[in-house]
C-alpha cells in the first residue's frame, strides 16, 4: 500500500505552476538548470516537486544573487530561484493570492489581478487635481529590512495551511548566493525577484501602512504600487503631519522611512498660485509637475499637473537603444533593425504613451536619429551630412509607414529632427 503524504497537494497545482513559470521565461538559478534543460524530464522532474512538497521534505536551495542597474543610479540586489524552486514558490503564492487579494486595499495596485500601474498613475493625476499637496513617500531598503516575525503574524491571521506557512517560512530565510559562490544567510527581508515576494511584501504594507493611514488619516487618500506610494492632502500642515507620524510607525514595523527621498510636494498649476521648492514627484516611471495644456473650447494654455515620462525612464532607454546590435552592424538591412528593436519601442509606448504623450514622441525621435547613423556608416550616398540621412529614411517611411512601431506612433522622419543630434 503507497504510504499517505502528511500534505494534499493535487499534481495539478503543480503543472498549473510550471506551465506559469514556463510561460515567464525565467533565468537559471544556482543549479545553472535554464527551462531548455528543465524540459527534457519534465514530468520526473515536476514529480519530484510536487513529492517533496507532500511529503514536508522540500527544502528551498539558495537563491542567486544579480545585482541591476537602477534608473536614477546605485543597483538593485535581485534573488534568482531555480527553476524548481519558482514553480514550488508558485504553487504556494497561488494559494496566498486567492486567499489575500480580497483583503487588500483597492489603491495598492502592484502586483495583483486586475490591477496595474496605469491605474494608480491615473488615480494620482486625478487626486492631484484635487488636493493641493502630495507626500512623496519612500521606504528605505523595505524588500532588504522586511522583519520575518511581523511578517509571519500577518499572514498566520488569514492563512491556516499547515504545508503553506511552513515553505513560507523555509523561502523566508533561503540563503543568498554571490557571484562569487558565497552563501550569506538570510534573517530579515524578501528577496527580490522571487514568485512569493510581491504577496508577502503587499501583505506587510498592508498593515504596516494602508490599514493604518485609513484608520489614523482618513482624510488622506493615497495609491501605493509595492513599496512606491503617494499620499494626497489639502495643507502643507497637514502633509507634515503624516510625514512625521509614518515616519514612527515604520519605526515601530522594522522599517526606515528614506529621509532624503521622501518629500512634500506642492501640486502647483494654474489655480494654485502660491510657490514651494519642490513642485515635482517621479512616481512609476513618470514626473508629476506643472505643464502647459491647453483648452481646446477656449483655445487658451493653462498650467496643469499632469505626469508624462520622466528623466530617468529616457535615460534607460537611452542606455538601451546604445545596446542594440543591428544600430552597430553596417552589414545588416534595415529590416533586421525593425525587427530587433520593434518589441522593444513597442513594449515603451505600451506604457509610457497613457499620459502626456508629447514628450515621449519628442524623445523617439532620437530613435530615427539613431538609424540615419547606422545608414551614414552603410551608405555613401547619404553619408555626406545629417540632413541627407533624415531625406532618405524619410523616404523609405512613405513607402514602408508601418515598418517601425515609431512610425505607426506617428514619430515619422522629418529634416527638423537634425537640431536633435547629439
Amino acid at each position: 500500500m503507497r504510504e499517505a503524504k502528511p500534505f494534499k497537494i493535487q499534481r495539478q497545482q503543480v503543472m498549473d505552476a510550471y506551465l506559469r513559470v514556463k510561460a515567464n521565461r525565467g533565468g537559471a538559478g544556482v543549479d545553472a538548470v535554464n527551462m531548455q534543460e528543465f524540459d527534457k524530464n519534465t514530468k520526473q522532474e515536476l514529480y519530484r516537486i510536487w513529492n517533496r512538497m507532500s511529503s514536508g521534505s522540500y527544502m528551498p536551495p539558495p537563491v542567486k544573487l544579480v545585482e541591476i542597474e537602477k534608473k536614477g543610479g546605485g543597483v538593485r540586489p535581485l534573488g534568482i530561484p531555480t527553476i524548481a524552486d519558482r514553480i514550488a514558490q508558485t504553487v504556494v503564492a497561488d494559494l496566498l493570492g486567492q486567499q489575500l487579494d480580497k483583503v487588500f486595499h483597492e489603491d495598492s495596485y502592484g502586483y495583483r489581478p486586475n490591477k496595474s500601474a496605469a491605474q494608480a498613475l491615473a488615480k494620482a493625476r486625478e487626486r492631484c487635481w484635487k488636493y493641493n499637496w502630495a507626500l512623496d513617500l519612500d521606504i528605505r531598503s523595505f524588500f532588504d529590512n522586511l522583519p520575518h516575525d511581523l511578517l509571519m503574524k500577518a499572514i498566520r491571521k488569514h492563512i491556516d495551511c499547515k504545508w503553506a506557512l511552513l515553505y513560507i517560512e523555509r523561502w523566508l530565510v533561503a540563503p543568498v548566493q554571490k557571484t562569487d559562490g558565497t552563501i550569506v544567510p538570510r534573517t530579515q527581508g524578501v528577496p527580490q525577484g522571487s514568485v512569493i515576494g510581491p504577496v508577502l511584501s503587499n501583505l506587510y504594507l498592508h498593515y504596516t501602512m494602508d490599514v493604518w493611514l485609513q484608520r489614523n488619516f482618513p482624510l488622506c487618500p493615497f495609491e501605493r504600487f509595492a513599496d512606491d506610494s503617494i499620499v494626497h492632502c489639502q495643507t502643507e500642515m497637514h502633509a507634515m503631519k503624516v510625514k512625521e507620524a509614518l515616519e514612527l510607525r515604520f519605526a515601530e514595523c522594522g522599517l526606515e522611512m528614506h529621509k532624503e527621498k521622501t518629500k512634500i510636494v506642492y501640486c502647483k498649476d494654474s489655480n494654485r498660485r502660491g510657490n514651494y521648492h519642490t513642485i515635482g514627484f517621479d512616481f512609476l516611471g513618470y514626473t508629476f509637475k506643472p505643464r502647459q495644456a491647453e483648452n481646446t473650447v477656449r483655445m487658451v494654455s493653462f498650467t496643469c499637473w499632469l505626469p508624462a515620462v520622466s528623466n530617468k525612464s529616457m535615460s534607460s532607454m537611452r542606455k538601451k537603444m546604445k545596446e542594440w546590435s543591428t544600430l552597430r552592424t553596417a552589414g545588416c538591412q534595415i529590416e533586421d533593425i525593425a525587427k530587433e528593436i520593434n518589441p522593444v519601442v513597442r513594449g515603451w509606448i505600451n506604457y509610457y504613451s497613457k499620459f502626456y504623450k508629447t514628450k515621449l514622441k519628442s524623445f523617439m525621435r532620437e530613435i530615427n536619429l539613431r538609424i540615419v547613423k547606422w545608414a551614414r556608416s552603410k551608405y555613401l550616398k547619404v553619408r555626406p551630412t545629417v540632413l541627407k540621412g533624415l531625406r532618405w529614411l524619410r523616404a523609405i517611411s512613405d513607402k514602408q509607414p508601418n515598418l517601425f512601431t515609431h512610425w505607426t506612433f506617428g514619430v515619422l522622419p522629418t529634416v527638423e529632427d537634425r537640431s536633435r543630434m547629439r
